[in-house]
């Protein structure tokens, strides 16, 4: 049985740029209700003379998502922790 731990949002931004601007993990159900909670997002900072924009993705400060285990299973942890560890890496 398969479920989904991850959401993955990728956006059209003003400039016409496609940007991942949320990644959402899916921690469980609260009766019919789908409970989540944001792990890393994209903050615009600044848009150039040609209106290109640029910013930033950062970690909200979950330590260990849910999906922490299911990633160890796969031998993915290092990754994992290294990705949350890097509190932002810059888009130009």
């Amino acid at each position: 049985v398969g479920s989904v731990d991850v959401i993955i949002q990728a956006q059209r931004l003003r400039d016409g740029s496609r940007r991942i601007t949320h990644i959402t993990e899916v921690v469980g159900l609260e009766g019919d209700v789908i409970t989540t909670q944001d792990v890393m997002l994209y903050k615009i900072t600044g848009e150039d003379a040609n209106g290109k924009l640029s910013g930033q993705h950062f970690t909200t400060g979950i330590g260990r998502p849910v999906f922490w285990e299911r990633a160890r299973y796969y031998n993915e942890e290092t990754r994992l922790a290294a990705a949350l560890d890097a509190s932002t890496a810059m888009d130009n």
